[in-house]
């Protein structure tokens, strides 16, 4: 690898490999979530970084089109180990919910019926318990003081008072404004180095690539007639144009495949039923889309093409951005302005928490019992989230069954 490609960390892409595989096993829950997980093995237990540096990529992604998700764990990837990690970070958290669902789409006719399972109830239960411990270890180190505290609440009253990308982005936007006016007085942790050595030629090259694809595919598809060229223009405009995460795609990318007859509208449902109980990023439901797709490219090839197609824009945008990122937050009318939008980005994770998280898993007395258990595993006796994924669907079925 080239040396200026090289961060300085040291890490190596077998180590960033390992960790996403281990995470793209068991981070349920979706977005939200994912950033818990990602938060508790790389904040708290591996220290790759500290939490201003975690709080401050999340701010970002926050800002770029695209999985949230998955754009923090390439990030994350490419700080501890240049482009390599940031390859081995994608593969490792993506491909296991990918596979899962490119062999649902094969055995899609076995495998119906996934949406009503009490162990896929269990699986939001404990999402409930980790965007909670997430919440509550980020506001006491990024709200802790009356103004980012007040700052957070508003950030969530915003979000939950405008339930949609238009609510996230402006509650983002006015605090950092706010906190460029106001918190440069603020006493905050110091920000920590982000350990990214990556050429603003590189940057820029990314970045002009993204849109040269944005704007090119639209007229190769056209000009060609290929059918597979058409798939690729589809699936990255989703990728590269929707705000809000995997829940947001989804709409998009039925109204890009159902009119047309490429994926009927009952295999898209029982697709998306699949897509929530697999780990990982809810994008991967794009390998299962190519899987299922009546003209060829289809299968595990249409699946391939359609999971690289949607998360090509992250890629360009993350590592077209962050290089600038890293050196803008360095100066005091940035810090300011980042205390301001760490605060609000607590205020959407605790508006999160509520809805979608909350009011999707927590119906009644035994559901509310079960969050709290999960949460007392995180927070207080550090089980591993995987161990308290699967002792939480475990209890669910367990409840189904006494019920």
């Amino acid at each position: 690898m080239p040396e200026g490609e090289r961060p300085a960390s040291g890490g190596s892409a077998l180590e960033v490999l390992g960790a996403f595989l281990k995470l793209g096993c068991s981070s349920f829950g979706g977005p939200v979530a994912h950033l818990g997980y990602f938060r508790a093995e790389f904040v708290d237990r591996r220290r790759w970084l500290d939490e201003a540096a975690y709080a401050d990529i999340v701010a970002l992604c926050q800002f770029l089109p695209g999985p949230a998700s998955s754009q923090v764990g390439l990030s994350l990837g490419l700080l501890r180990a240049g482009l390599p990690g940031a390859l081995c970070a994608w593969l490792g958290f993506t491909l296991p919910s990918a596979l899962a669902l490119i062999l649902f789409g094969y055995g899609l006719a076995a495998l119906g019926g996934l949406a009503g399972a009490p162990w896929l109830h269990g699986l939001k239960i404990v999402a409930v318990a980790v965007v909670a411990q997430a919440v509550w270890q980020m506001a006491r180190t990024l709200a802790s003081d009356r103004a980012r505290a007040s700052l957070a609440v508003a950030a969530a009253a915003l979000t939950l008072a405008i339930p949609s990308t238009l609510g996230q982005v402006a509650a983002i936007a006015l605090g950092a404004l706010i906190g460029w006016r106001f918190l440069a007085g603020v006493s905050a942790p110091p920000a920590a180095a982000m350990p990214l050595r990556l050429g603003r030629g590189w940057s820029v090259a990314f970045l002009a690539l993204f849109f040269l694809l944005l704007f090119g595919l639209p007229l190769a598809a056209a000009g060609s007639g290929s059918h597979a060229v058409a798939l690729v223009d589809s699936f990255y405009r989703s990728g590269a144009l929707v705000f809000g995460g995997g829940h947001v795609v989804l709409p998009l990318l039925q109204a890009s495949v159902v009119p047309p007859g490429w994926v009927g509208n009952d295999a898209f449902l029982a697709g998306y039923g699949a897509a929530q109980a697999v780990p990982g990023p809810l994008f991967t439901f794009s390998a299962y889309l190519g899987t299922v797709m009546g003209p060829a490219p289809h299968g595990w090839r249409g699946g391939l093409i359609c999971l690289l197609a949607i998360f090509l824009p992250s890629f360009l945008l993350v590592l077209g951005v962050l290089p600038f990122w890293s050196e803008l937050r360095r100066q005091a009318g940035v810090q300011a302005a980042l205390r301001g939008v760490n605060a609000a980005v607590v205020g959407l994770l605790l508006a999160a928490l509520y809805r979608p998280v909350w009011t999707s898993a927590i119906f009644a007395a035994p559901d509310f019992i079960l969050g709290i258990l999960a949460f007392l595993l995180l927070s207080f006796w550090r089980a591993p989230p995987w161990l308290v994924v699967i002792l939480g669907a475990l209890g669910a079925e367990a409840m189904a069954r006494l019920a």
